[in-house]
């Protein structure tokens, strides 16, 4: 195993100067970029300073979260190293950004595929309702592919000052006291070491973990288990007219064949569409799914060639533990995707970000060591900001997602305006809209009036197919 010496990590463990340390890897040396505010921070009084160094923080995936979590630490002043497997992951997703995203993390428009400004929601029997009628002239969703917006957030988190390794984190060893380090054991890969790369081990002083619904990170502390779904998609390329019609809509599919729980969807991205589908309670069959939201949108993908084929797990619900004296999780780690809707990139971004910043804030910009009462800030503030939305959300998906008649009534439902501007302007730009006490009143007769309706409906397919 590789080592070389540094100084000594004083403050972890009690040396003298003269003394040297091995350590497997040296981050670069940092600088805080002149476009972002330092943020103006205390720290409790016990903690200690630290003696010719600064703080140490392993961001460990190198995903939307993990990205934005290393650019806040570099920016904020704290020794920070990502480590991230794959730098050209292709994540199965869907690639939908919130317009609010764009602003506040300053993303270029050069790495959003397509700004979507229609989308078309479409019933189990096939009742295609209209959505994004009330949309203003600059306002849209954004469509990306994974590994173009996470290989840009690493980059940048890169520019501010932190270190970024191509490794596989394996485990660690967590302190025998609070004030001794965590040791992590990783595999690099340099290049040069082919392909099984070369076991090195690396100390520091707190852990965000940001390594996606599989994390080791969270295994390590014993952060429990949680309910998943398989996402599985199809990277297709069409011909160029049928391109055209995909030039600023996507489609969402709903109905049993599809996915039993949730939807599924046709979303353009530069050259190809991306056509998936999902599912929790009937994961063995997700081939099926995908087969027949292909068949839904078959006259409008025909002719085209699967280009790449992903399937990956996506939390259903945060986790029963999300933190552990230093360590944090973010983004999948946590279990941070909406119900209903399946949305993570955004929540994945700003809970890296908000973790990032709790830990810049108790360690006085790296200058002093951070205790679990630093991280909880993190925690109690996504909670109070964020935890209403999934609430909800999730009572949705109970709702109209369990059953094909409760389908129709939400496809119906989703063809009023009032609904689509209350809809768009939450998800655009994650704030709760304010209603209209008769709107909502007449909302909720509507919605019972399309159960009822859509039973019917049902019931004399029924007596058809007898």
């Amino acid at each position: 195993m590789a080592t070389f010496t540094l100084k000594s990590f004083t403050g972890l463990r009690q040396s003298s100067p003269d003394q040297t340390r091995f350590v497997s890897h040296v981050p670069s040396s940092l600088s805080l970029p002149q476009r972002r505010t330092s943020l103006r921070v205390t720290a409790s009084r016990a903690s200690p300073n630290l003696a010719n160094r600064k703080l140490r923080v392993a961001v460990i995936g190198g995903g939307p979260a993990g990205g934005a979590a290393a650019e806040t630490l570099a920016q904020g002043g704290i020794e920070t190293i990502l480590i991230e497997r794959k730098m050209d992951n292709c994540k199965p997703c869907g690639g939908a950004i919130p317009l609010c995203m764009v602003g506040e993390f300053n993303l270029p428009l050069d790495i959003i595929d397509r700004r979507v400004t229609k989308m078309k929601m479409i019933s189990p029997s096939n009742i295609a309702v209209d959505i994004g009628r009330t949309l203003k002239e600059h306002e849209y969703i954004g469509m990306v592919r994974r590994e173009v917006l996470d290989q840009y957030l690493r980059e940048r988190a890169e520019k501010s000052g932190a270190t970024v390794i191509n490794g596989l984190f394996l485990k660690m060893d967590l302190p025998e006291n609070w004030d001794t380090p965590y040791v992590l054991h990783y595999t690099e890969y340099d290049g040069k070491t082919g392909a099984t790369g070369q076991k090195k081990t690396m100390e520091v002083d707190a852990v965000i973990g940001a390594d996606g619904a599989n994390s080791r990170v969270a295994k390590s502390i014993g952060a429990g288990d949680y309910d998943y779904a398989i996402a599985f998609q199809e990277r297709i390329r069409i011909p160029d007219d049928k391109m055209t019609y995909y030039e600023d809509l996507a489609e969402m599919y709903v109905g049993d064949d599809v996915s039993p729980d949730f939807y599924g969807w046709v979303f353009p991205k530069c050259d190809h569409v991306a056509v998936g589908t999902g599912t929790v309670t009937h994961k063995g069959d997700i081939k099926k799914f995908q087969l027949a939201t292909r068949n839904r949108a078959k006259d409008k993908i025909l002719g085209g060639k699967i280009i790449r084929v992903e399937a990956h797990p996506i939390p259903e619900h945060p986790r029963p533990r999300r933190l552990s004296k230093r360590v944090a999780l973010v983004g999948d780690a946590a279990g941070y995707v909406t119900k209903c809707s399946g949305e993570g990139i955004y929540f994945a971004a700003k809970s890296g970000r908000m973790c990032a910043e709790a830990i810049v804030e108790g360690s006085q910009n790296g200058k002093k060591m951070i205790d679990e009462s630093d991280l909880r800030k993190y925690l109690e503030k996504w909670d109070k900001t964020y935890l209403p939305t999934y609430r909800v959300l999730d009572v949705l998906q109970k709702v109209f997602y369990r059953s094909n008649p409760a389908r129709e009534a939400f496809v119906e439902m989703c063809g009023d305006e009032y609904v689509q501007k209350m809809t768009f302007d939450s998800y655009l730009y994650k704030r709760v809209a304010p209603g209209s006490p008769l709107e909502d009143l007449k909302l909720a007769v509507n919605t019972i009036g399309s159960v009822f309706r859509a039973n019917a409906l049902r019931r004399e397919i029924e007596k058809l197919n007898v």
